[in-house]
């Protein structure tokens, strides 16, 4: 299950519940107002009103009845055509109770002969026209209220808020974990490729928080562990060629000394032939050549004392450039010094001999008129040196196996220099490597540690 699953579920799971206890709470709390509310009041006022008007009409038309009975009031006699009386008429009725157009009088129609006679009763006071018409008022505002059921748009309304609420929270989570997951995915993939042996795996993601510090630990931890790894190749490929040339040098030194010697005895003995001269001062340059040859591969066959102590590198560097310069004044020497002193823990005499030969290769690639850059910093308790040339650089063929020995690049190379130089930087503790040129050309960086308390 993976990280981004894991925090929705657990968004799930500690929303959902606190989401529908609130309905519930709400939904509850919303009967109790309802239970509490002035509707309820309403309703039992407006029926204990109709009732009080229907006992006061009751009375007043009993009391109106008796008085008739009586005769203790006296009629108007309206005639049939006159308005207020004209719709009694035309009903038909003998005898009819009912309330004046103002409703504050009851009165009684009787039909008689031709005409009608009308007999009135005040009502004290009371108008039971109003009286009906708040009652009818007050009915309607329950029905309103009955017809709107607040209980369930009030639930509907809250469960859609919060329904949409917890939508929105929750697109936000995934968009977030998402977001949070996704370098943690390509951090355990890239671990996953480092792990099955591909340590060339970087992760490109600048983040500022606790994951930007991890994907930044890794990538240093993944080129440690990648240089730590080809300084190893180097070292056991080394130890192969060291076998090998300690073996060819004693070979080739046995069988060479007897060959110049001989070479040169015939030289002495026939002195007047110049064929044999010339033959013999041929075979005794070659020799020569070789027993160079033998002499440079006894030197990397040969484990040379290695004594680390603090040095200036700024100053070894100066001090190379100004040796070398004399020999190459056709080239332009550019030097960039760290401000500190950057100082190194590690063997002089080594340094001196791998700054040598870079300052020699690219003094040699930079040509005449070329340039030849030398610079030195520090950064996170190491110190470096590099050396850039404006030369042609160097094609995929030389960067594949720069570091070989027996293999050479340029005219009357012998192709050990870079891998001694190698050798040299790592029995120091650092490195040797191949980087982009700022000047066009070929570049290497020599890797130091700093010093130590």
């Amino acid at each position: 299950m993976t990280l981004r699953t894991r925090l929705i579920i657990a968004f799930v799971a500690a929303t959902v519940p606190p989401v529908a206890l609130t309905w519930w709470t709400s939904v509850a709390l919303l009967d109790r107002s309802l239970a509490m509310s002035p509707t309820q009041q309403v309703d039992a006022l407006s029926k204990s009103l109709e009732k009080t008007g229907r006992e006061v009409y009751q009375r007043a038309r009993a009391r109106l009845a008796e008085e008739v009975e009586a005769e203790r009031l006296k009629p108007a006699v309206l005639a049939t055509q006159d308005p207020r009386v004209h719709d009694f008429w035309e009903s038909g009725r003998s005898e009819e109770f009912s309330l004046t157009a103002e409703g504050g009088k009851i009165q009684f129609l009787r039909r008689v002969e031709d005409a009608v006679e009308v007999y009135e009763s005040d009502l004290n006071g009371i108008n039971l026209h109003a009286v009906t018409e708040q009652y009818k008022q007050a009915r309607e505002l329950l029905q309103s209220s009955r017809d709107r059921d607040l209980k369930r748009g009030f639930s509907l309304t809250f469960a859609v808020v919060a329904l949409a609420v917890w939508a929105a929270s929750l697109a936000g989570l995934i968009w977030w974990a998402h977001r949070l997951s996704r370098p943690v995915q390509r951090l355990t993939d890239a671990l996953h490729r480092v792990a099955a042996g591909d340590l060339s795996v970087r992760i490109d993601d600048r983040r500022n928080d606790e994951l930007g510090v991890a994907i930044g630990a890794y990538n240093d931890m993944a080129e440690q562990v990648e240089r730590s790894r080809e300084k190893l190749v180097h070292v056991t490929k080394l130890a192969s060629w060291q076998s090998l040339a300690r073996k060819m040098a004693h070979e080739l030194k046995n069988s060479l000394t007897p060959i110049r010697l001989t070479m040169e005895e015939i030289a002495v003995r026939y002195p007047q032939d110049d064929f044999v001269d010339q033959a013999s001062q041929i075979v005794v340059d070659e020799v020569v050549a070789l027993e160079r040859r033998v002499r440079a591969f006894t030197e990397l066959a040969s484990e040379p004392p290695v004594q680390l102590d603090p040095l200036n590198l700024n100053f070894i560097v100066e001090e190379r450039v100004q040796f070398l310069k004399a020999a190459h004044p056709e080239i332009g020497y550019d030097l960039v010094l760290a401000d500190e002193s950057p100082t190194a823990f590690a063997d002089a005499d080594l340094v001196r001999g791998v700054l040598t030969n870079l300052l020699e290769n690219a003094a040699h690639a930079a040509g005449r008129g070329g340039v030849v850059r030398t610079r030195t910093w520090r950064k996170n308790g190491t110190v470096f040196a590099e050396v850039h040339d404006s030369g042609p650089g160097l094609n995929a063929q030389a960067r594949a196996a720069l570091f070989e020995p027996t293999i050479s690049f340029k005219k009357g190379g012998m192709g050990l220099g870079l891998s001694i130089a190698r050798r040299g930087a790592v029995l120091c503790g650092g490195d040797l490597s191949l980087i982009d040129s700022e000047l066009g050309g070929a570049a290497f960086r020599l890797t130091l540690p700093t010093c130590q308390s």
